[in-house]
């Protein structure tokens, strides 16, 4: 009976749709990017058909191709990944936190963004643009690294200790104000640890600073950093406003999060919409 129902199973399914999944697989274990020639070794097709399926999925952004021929997971993916309902989750981070996130850029008239650890990289999942004259724009969906920016190094500085040597031997550099140097990354992290809060002096971007901290679970695990970006050259007075505004920030959140029943919950989904992700927060 258990044989029946297997070829049953078999019967019933169509190969394209496998070999798409097996396409989605091997791309999701590659976040670097794959070639064709990867793709056509991981689901045994002919490089044309290969081709074919991946310039069919490029046109509907479900993978993106880069300039050097690479593909790699598209951000259509996350859009459709954002209906999906959370129906095991006592909390939604990001329904708590958009309203945050925009009355941040309404005090301070500056843009601001969560962001989330998600593999080698953080992932910008939800942003409210500034409304000032000199306001950076964010927006979700940006993969950026641990190690050059005040949001990836506040996840960094409280992640497990495997994962920060990893990452210290993955210190790029990107602008002359990048720590490339594993010895004061970790200085870095230590002082952001104990200062609770972390500073971006154009690491990632010339001319880009940020203020950045993080928002813990009931648990008191850091599961997210809220972050405001500005321009080079505004005064300690403007820096201290917006490091209170984002330390202030990441409490609220920290407690309405700790208010909500245990539960795991996965934001990075909704990363390019927010909009459409809405459950309803437990709220006082």
């Amino acid at each position: 009976m258990h044989e029946i129902s297997e070829d049953a199973a078999q019967k019933y399914r169509i190969p394209v749709i496998e070999q798409m999944v097996e396409v989605f697989a091997l791309l999701e274990r590659t976040p670097e990017g794959a070639t064709i020639r990867d793709v056509v070794k991981a689901v045994k097709l002919s490089r044309t058909t290969v081709y074919r399926m991946l310039n069919t999925l490029s046109a509907h952004d479900f993978v993106h191709r880069s300039p050097t021929g690479s593909y790699t997971l598209g951000r259509r993916l996350l859009t459709l990944a954002a209906h999906v309902a959370p129906s095991v989750a006592s909390y939604d981070l990001l329904a708590i936190s958009q309203p945050y996130l925009n009355r941040i850029s309404e005090v301070t008239g500056e843009g601001s963004k969560l962001t989330v650890p998600s593999g080698d990289n953080v992932l910008v999942v939800a942003a409210a643009q500034g409304r000032g004259q000199y306001a950076l724009t964010a927006s979700a969906g940006q993969r950026l690294p641990f190690h050059a920016g005040a949001a990836g190094k506040v996840l960094l500085a409280f992640a497990a200790q495997e994962d920060i040597a990893r990452q210290l031997t993955k210190l790029e550099s990107f602008t002359s104000f990048t720590i490339s140097d594993p010895h004061r990354m970790l200085k870095e992290l230590e002082n952001i640890r104990a200062a609770g809060w972390a500073r971006d002096m154009g690491e990632q971007m010339s001319g880009v600073h940020a203020i950045a901290a993080p928002i813990r679970d009931y648990q008191e695990k850091v599961v997210a950093a809220v972050s405001v970006p500005f321009v080079a050259g505004v005064d300690e007075r403007r820096i201290e406003e917006i490091r209170r505004v984002v330390l202030s920030t990441a409490d609220a959140i920290t407690r309405e999060i700790a208010q909500a029943k245990p539960a795991v919950v996965s934001v990075e989904a909704a990363a390019v919409n927010p909009s459409l992700h809405r459950k309803t927060a437990k709220r006082n």
